[in-house]
């Protein structure tokens, strides 16, 4: 099996310490694709550096990633994930009792730089429907995430949606996107944004978190259609959904969710329920949440899923 991100650190006390006599200060978290920077690169190390020991991480899609420890085709101590869903295929699974929020985000359209577009981009404000026009613009190349594997493929179908709304521009979601699954938009979630950084495409679907944290350019959006206000999924988030066809084929009709980031530890943790519960109790300690303040999220919002 091969992860987008997969980051191993060893962090040892004195020379010739094997991995068994580490055990209990290891840990192995499987996070959503977009978190790859701030798992792996600030609240994996700093975690393994407090606690004498290895941390592992694997990310990609949060769906992708939820079925495949469901299935125990892989095994980790925590799960990390952006919206409630991905946590109920493993709740189902029997893997795990509750979910916490850790962190928060919201969605943005991020842009290249050196693209094409990027000036019009720079002039563009969610304030209005100017950002919408851009995308628009025949032979632009729009980014996004698979839907049946990724939230954020969801998320930023909802965005569009909203937006035809909110913006009064009915159709041009479609316009954009060409099909809820085109394959000519679609890329693994991993791997997006590194697409965007090398000018394989103009634009892309992000949640604000992880385009900071890649230091991209980005139009933000108004509460309305961003999905990061749980104030306003009665008034306006509840009212958009779409219908894809899942892997058997059939017809699966998709509502939004918050975008909160939550955290469970899954009952078949290869290092045990203990190194699980302290690697989400670092996500929520102080200097947890200042990694992720540093790495562009928002605080955690809203209560567990399951108590």
């Amino acid at each position: 099996m091969r992860f987008t991100h997969l980051t191993v650190l060893l962090l040892t006390v004195g020379a010739g310490v094997s991995w068994h006599a580490q055990a209990d200060s290891d840990i192995r978290v499987t996070y959503a694709g977009s978190m790859g920077k701030v798992m792996d690169q600030s609240l994996g190390p700093a975690f393994a550096k407090q606690n004498n020991g290895r941390y592992e991480g694997q990310g990609q899609g949060a769906y992708g990633m939820a079925r495949l420890l469901a299935s125990k085709k892989i095994t980790a101590d925590v799960f990390v994930s952006i919206t409630p869903g991905p946590m109920q295929i493993l709740k189902d699974a029997g893997l795990i009792d509750d979910a916490i929020p850790v962190a928060s985000t919201s969605m943005v359209v991020a842009y290249s730089p050196k693209g094409k577009f990027a000036q019009q981009f720079a002039q563009a404000k969610g304030s209005d429907a100017s950002w919408l026009k851009v995308l628009a613009t025949p032979g632009i190349k729009f980014g996004r995430t698979d839907p049946i594997n990724d939230p954020k493929g969801q998320n930023i179908i909802f965005t569009l949606l909203l937006a035809e709304k909110y913006y009064q521009q009915p159709g041009i979601a479609d316009k954009i996107m060409g099909g809820y699954q085109n394959p000519a938009q679609t890329h693994l979630e991993g791997g997006l944004l590194t697409r965007l950084e090398s000018g394989q495409v103009d634009a892309a679907a992000g949640y604000e978190s992880e385009v900071i944290s890649a230091h991209l350019p980005y139009v933000a959006l108004p509460d309305e259609i961003n999905l990061s206000n749980p104030a306003m999924a009665k008034q306006w988030y509840d009212t958009v959904s779409f219908s894809v066809k899942d892997s058997a084929g059939n017809d699966k009709v998709l509502h939004t969710q918050p975008l909160v980031y939550y955290a469970a530890v899954l009952k078949n943790a290869p290092h045990g329920a203990s190194a699980g519960k302290a690697f989400v109790d670092f996500m929520l300690s102080q200097p947890g949440q200042a990694l992720f303040k540093q790495n562009g999220y928002a605080a955690p919002k809203g209560g567990s899923i399951y108590r």
